[in-house]
């Protein structure tokens, strides 16, 4: 039975109830009611008294007096990591971070974490999942064995707050939120409730106190977050983890960032003293080929700020009755797209073939930038013959046949000359001026449409 402190809300009508049922009794919805605490009594709320609240109450003053003011950041010494943070950690920021189980969260957090203890910052690990001892071992692993990073293994919400408090910390770490509960709710720890409620009371005092917390949220099976959506909403940054736990990269990647540029990208490679920058991640997506192969093309793809080359693979091979699309790190739904277009402008039909498309290292391009690398990728592959050596190309491919700019088309070109690359087929509008020397030692073929692409490939065999 819930606490007299606690109500059942429904998250369609918003109706309460002293006690939990099945249906609502406002508007009969089914499985809708979820724990929260009751409305306080006058003069006091569940974050103190009205004269002590967290957040003193602020004067109304038009944006025109506001003085804007840079944020502080504080690096953590990790390049990749502040790069994805934009540049650090914020005073007073909440930042939320989730990946698949054994990805290297923990570890991450806590290299950095020690990085800025060692800086002079005042710092706390709050560990809800493994013991002060589990901590110390995976410290001693990294290669950290004199740490000075003071660790709390706690899960009540109310004892962390006091320690917030009574230590002013200018990072804390709460690894995981989905561990941590408070005595104001009745439901168990992990629930959707508790997640809301907990979350809300850091936020609060991270703005009140200039705290930088960073929580870890677990996800779920599909990778998106576990829990409330509105915990995504709350915090300032929201970072994920991808790549394959079975290779040895990661990336981070920042979907939210008022302090920064979203989906902007961190690459790591796991090592046996932890996560490590790679300063060169393009080379993490292009294979080794001594030669050129069927059925493979470069891109230039941009991940926030950074331009990435990467290699997009394809197979072309005899089907069934009911040929098979299937794609890796790329959208399925825009394949079959592409091959449409393929097939009506450009005359390469592949209705009656298996078409299999990767994009290689584990990336996953979800802008239609790859559009025309995709397409010359199985146009390769179908015909039997490879690119030629130093090939990259990029660009949108509409239901018409044309071929539309990317954004900083530049940008992906200047990467493209750096790393060596001689040839480029682009959009038209990516087109240098002909006068402009940064493109020096690569030849660029600006296309308008597919039919031209296409020609400019059979050009070079």
């Amino acid at each position: 039975m819930a606490k007299d402190k606690s109500i059942f809300t429904c998250t369609e009508c918003g109706g309460t109830s002293a006690r939990w049922m099945g249906k609502c009794p406002s508007c009969n919805a089914w499985n809708t009611l979820i724990e929260a605490s009751a409305e306080p009594a006058v003069g006091k709320n569940r974050f103190g008294s009205v004269h002590a609240s967290l957040a003193p109450t602020s004067e109304v003053l038009p944006l025109a007096q506001i003085e804007a003011a840079d944020f502080e950041r504080h690096p953590t010494g990790i390049d990749e990591l502040d790069r994805v943070l934009g540049g650090g950690m914020v005073e007073g920021g909440v930042v939320l971070i989730g990946g698949d189980p054994g990805i290297g969260k923990s570890t991450l957090l806590l290299q950095a974490v020690d990085a800025l203890q060692r800086s002079g910052m005042n710092t706390l690990y709050v560990t809800g999942e493994e013991s002060g001892a589990q901590v110390a071992m995976r410290s001693r692993r990294l290669g950290l064995p004199d740490s000075q990073v003071p660790v709390l293994p706690e899960i009540q919400l109310e004892k962390i707050l006091h320690t917030l408090q009574s230590r002013h910390p200018g990072i804390a770490i709460i690894d995981s939120i989905q561990t941590v509960y408070s005595d104001q709710l009745t439901s168990a720890p992990g629930s959707v409730a508790q997640v809301r409620e907990c979350a809300a009371h850091l936020t609060r005092t991270a703005k009140s106190t200039g705290t930088t917390i960073v929580l870890v949220g677990h996800v779920t099976k599909e990778g998106a977050l576990a829990g409330p959506r509105v915990l995504e909403h709350m915090v300032d940054t929201v970072l994920y983890f991808e790549g394959d736990t079975h290779s040895n990269f990661r990336l981070i990647r920042a979907i939210k960032n008022r302090f920064g540029a979203v989906n902007e990208i961190g690459v790591f490679a796991m090592t046996e003293k932890g996560l490590k920058g790679v300063s060169n991640p393009s080379a993490i997506f292009l294979s080794q080929h001594a030669e050129p192969v069927p059925g493979s093309c470069v891109m230039v793809t941009l991940e926030g700020t950074r331009p990435l080359l990467v290699e997009i693979q394809a197979l072309v091979d005899s089907g069934g009755p009911s040929p098979r699309r299937l794609s890796v790190g790329l959208d399925r739904d825009r394949l079959a797209m592409l091959l449409a277009v393929l097939h009506r402008h450009a005359g390469v039909a592949c209705m009656d073939q298996d078409v299999f498309v990767n994009a290689v290292g584990g990336v996953r391009i979800s802008e239609p930038a790859a559009d025309l690398a995709v397409m010359l990728a199985i146009t390769s592959s179908l015909r039997g013959k490879a690119l030629s050596k130093g090939f990259i190309a990029f660009g949108e491919v509409g239901l018409a046949g044309e071929v539309r700019p990317a954004p900083r088309g530049q940008d992906r070109l200047k990467e493209a000359a750096k790393l060596g690359f001689k040839v480029a087929v682009v959009p038209k509008a990516n087109a240098p001026k002909k006068n402009d020397k940064s493109f020096e030692g690569l030849t660029i073929y600006p296309v308008e449409r597919i039919e031209e692409a296409m020609q400019v490939v059979r050009g070079l065999d």
